[in-house]
């Protein structure tokens, strides 16, 4: 007859002892304040601004909210200055955004090199993205200035007549753009720098016992190496670009975006509807469509990314 050991019952297992409970609890504790201040900050405005939508709510009486259902946003997709807003902000975003990302692929193609002195340049790179947004813009809007600006100026002495660049529609748009891309591009030049420095120094090594010029390298080797990157930095920019608010509201004072909304962006069409003709219902409607825009244009962002990874795995 043989004995087997049988394990006690869980009820008369003894409790873990208090030192291992709190080492189990203590991953949740260290994320604990970020959500809770994500479901503060975060996530109650998120929904709560979807719920204001769906009322009609004036910012002189808040407390009086009054059932439209899906009135705001019809009324809003029947706004003619709301697809003006729509039509500027992707004309702005793209006109900044290619610039801005090109620029900086190129300044830290440079600066990945061994140059002398790149620690200051690279230091250098981030003092537009350190600079308030309100200073920038104040001195690109003297900048921009119509009799008395800069630009006007050096243009005048290419022989090329002044340029009213707050109240053209191209010009203000390419004004408003050259702020942005002044800002960010050094930022972003950081990024593919440090995305640059990951890529194994074999590849080049091998590219050049290949006979491969410095351009081929940088096609056929840096580029395909930062493509995660580089998708980082459009699904950025982007989101950025729907968002783009304090550049075109500093460059006039204006939050109508010039006389006639010639640069006025989603962000102050939004802030104009809220604080300048108090339709907080409107305002919110306008916030969710833009978080729902910035949404879909993310996916179709990673939709294209993937794709291009699926075809080159192919091959």
């Amino acid at each position: 007859m043989t004995l087997t050991a049988t394990a006690p019952p869980r009820s008369a297992r003894p409790p873990a002892p208090p030192r291992r409970r709190l080492a189990r609890m203590a991953p949740y504790a260290y994320i604990a304040p970020f959500f809770t201040l994500f479901a503060a900050f975060g996530l109650f405005p998120l929904i709560y601004t979807a719920y204001v939508s769906l009322y009609r709510v004036e910012l002189q009486t808040p407390g009086q909210m009054q059932w439209r259902g899906l009135g705001n946003y019809t009324a809003l997709l029947g706004d003619p200055y709301f697809w003006t807003a729509l039509r500027n902000t992707f004309t702005i975003g793209v006109i900044s955004t290619v610039p801005q990302l090109l620029m900086a692929l190129g300044l830290a193609h440079l600066l990945n090199y061994k140059l002398r002195g790149r620690t200051f340049f690279r230091v250098a790179m981030l003092l537009p993205y350190a600079t308030s947004v309100a200073a920038a813009t104040l001195v690109f809007a003297e900048l921009f200035g119509r009799d008395f600006g800069l630009v006007n100026y050096l243009l005048g002495l290419a022989g090329i007549h002044p340029v009213d660049w707050q109240s053209g529609t191209l010009a203000s748009q390419i004004a408003v753009s050259t702020i942005v891309t002044w800002r960010w591009t050094g930022y972003n030049a950081l990024i593919y720098l440090a995305g640059m420095q990951s890529v194994p120094a074999e590849l080049y090594e091998a590219a050049e016992l290949d006979g491969a010029s410095r351009w081929r390298q940088f096609l056929h080797v840096t580029v395909p190496g930062l493509r995660p990157t580089i998708l980082f930095t459009v699904v950025v920019s982007t989101i950025g670009a729907t968002q783009l608010f304090g550049e075109p509201l500093l460059f006039e004072g204006s939050i109508s975006g010039g006389i006639s909304h010639q640069y006025q962006t989603l962000g102050l069409y939004m802030y104009e509807q809220g604080w300048g003709f108090f339709h907080l219902g409107r305002a919110a409607a306008t916030a969710w469509v833009m978080f729902l825009l910035i949404v879909l244009l993310v996916l179709g962002n990673t939709a294209v990314a993937r794709r291009r990874v699926g075809k080159e795995a192919r091959r």
